[in-house]
């Protein structure tokens, strides 16, 4: 497990690289609504890997900047461990749809938690650091939101959608976001946890020299 904590987004960048390889190879024989679905799994990996690996810098800018503890901690309200769980229940949020592409509310939920990642990385984090640019924002940018809007582009080409479609995909994205409340920023929290992020995961994106720069402004 302490490998897993410790590379879980480096692994979600592997699986990335896999599930593309595994499209290029079947592209010809795989429905535009599959292919999107999976293109929208790769990019929560990538996502992760872009907050968390390179350039990285997310377990910092939640816990110095973002939900600053007293005095900021590398280990609340992020850690390893629940980095790891809840993004791992992330991933397989994302995977779900790939198995069952039909299913406009199952796939739709994903979509949804996508472009609700503007907020995250397009306004409040860019106000916290002082630069538009954060870990997560190119993912976001260039995968979820382009993903999302042909995924309902063409979703509603190849089926019949109703307003239950629509109240349950937004009733399954508040489920998950509660999910993630709840299990990471709550029951797995912990200001003693024996899962601090390493020194190297809080210094990538240099979040303390950027706010530093803030304060001095």
């Amino acid at each position: 497990m302490k490998f897993l904590r410790r590379h879980w987004y480096n692994i979600g960048g592997v699986i990335a690289i896999m599930a593309g390889a595994y499209l290029a190879i079947t592209w010809n024989s795989t429905l535009i609504i599959e292919k999107l679905l999976l293109l929208n799994f790769m990019a929560i990996c990538i996502h992760t890997f872009e907050e968390f690996g390179f350039p990285g810098g997310e377990p910092a800018i939640m816990n110095f900047a973002l939900r600053p503890s007293n005095p900021p901690s590398n280990c609340y309200p992020v850690n390893q461990n629940n980095a790891m769980i809840t993004n791992g229940i992330g991933y397989i949020y994302y995977l779900i749809p790939v198995f069952f592409p039909n299913v406009f509310w199952l796939a739709m939920g994903p979509v949804l938690f996508g472009f609700g990642q503007i907020g995250v990385h397009g306004i409040v984090t860019p106000k916290k650091l002082g630069q538009f640019y954060n870990p997560g924002l190119g993912a976001v940018l260039l995968g979820h939101l382009p993903i999302g809007i042909a995924y309902i582009y063409f979703a509603y080409q190849s089926m019949s959608i109703s307003a239950m479609d629509w109240g349950l995909s937004v009733a399954y994205t508040i489920c998950m976001v509660l999910v993630v409340g709840v299990v990471g920023h709550k029951l797995l929290a912990n200001p003693n946890s024996p899962y601090p992020c390493t020194d190297a995961e809080m210094k990538r994106f240099n979040v303390e020299e950027k706010l530093a720069k803030m304060k001095k402004g």
